[in-house]
């Protein structure tokens, strides 16, 4: 898998843009991806605040994650913008059978593809080193396209999950004989 998605994002866009990153519940599949390609573009298009045009992008990364982008040096985005988008996104949730909501489902790279792991089996995950500090993570908690370039993939041992990696370390490990 290539992680050359930074060439993707438009270059017009300043690196203050708010992102807004929706990992689905699973892959999609080409034709879904083809059509949710044309809700994205259709939503960026007549997308506004107050009248206004937003200046927006969207996209599927990987096959499994929206991408949202507003320039708001261009143009601000409201509550009534925001919730526009939010709505596309619950309305893509229903017409393709996904979860877009799930903070609770973390996403990795693992064995050359995206690997979707529930945060209540992270511990055990980390324990028996399925995932490891190396092991990269989709930090879909980046807030700017500039985070967005820097830190959206990236390893374990740089994410807010290193608290749980380091809890973990200091734990003596449960030996049977």
């Amino acid at each position: 898998m290539s992680f050359n998605y930074r060439d993707l994002l438009p270059e017009e866009m300043d690196a203050s843009s708010r992102v807004w990153v929706y990992q689905s519940s699973r892959l999609f599949t080409i034709s879904e991806a083809f059509q949710l390609e044309g809700l994205l573009n259709a939503f960026v298009t007549s997308w506004d605040s107050h009248g206004v045009p937003v200046k927006g992008y969207a996209n599927l990364f990987y096959g499994q994650f929206i991408i949202l982008m507003a320039d708001e040096t261009a143009s601000g985005v409201s509550g009534c913008s925001t919730d526009g988008s939010v709505r596309l996104m619950k309305k893509i949730e229903q017409e393709f059978q996904v979860q877009l909501f799930d903070r609770l489902l973390l996403a990795f790279f693992l064995k050359d593809k995206v690997q979707l792991l529930p945060l209540s089996q992270l511990e055990f995950a980390l324990q028996n080193q399925f995932i490891t500090e190396d092991t990269l993570y989709f930090n879909n908690t980046v807030q700017n396209k500039k985070e967005l370039e820097e830190k959206w993939i990236i390893p374990v041992k740089e994410s807010w999950l290193l608290h749980r990696v380091s809890k973990l370390k200091k734990e003596p490990r449960l030996t049977v004989d």
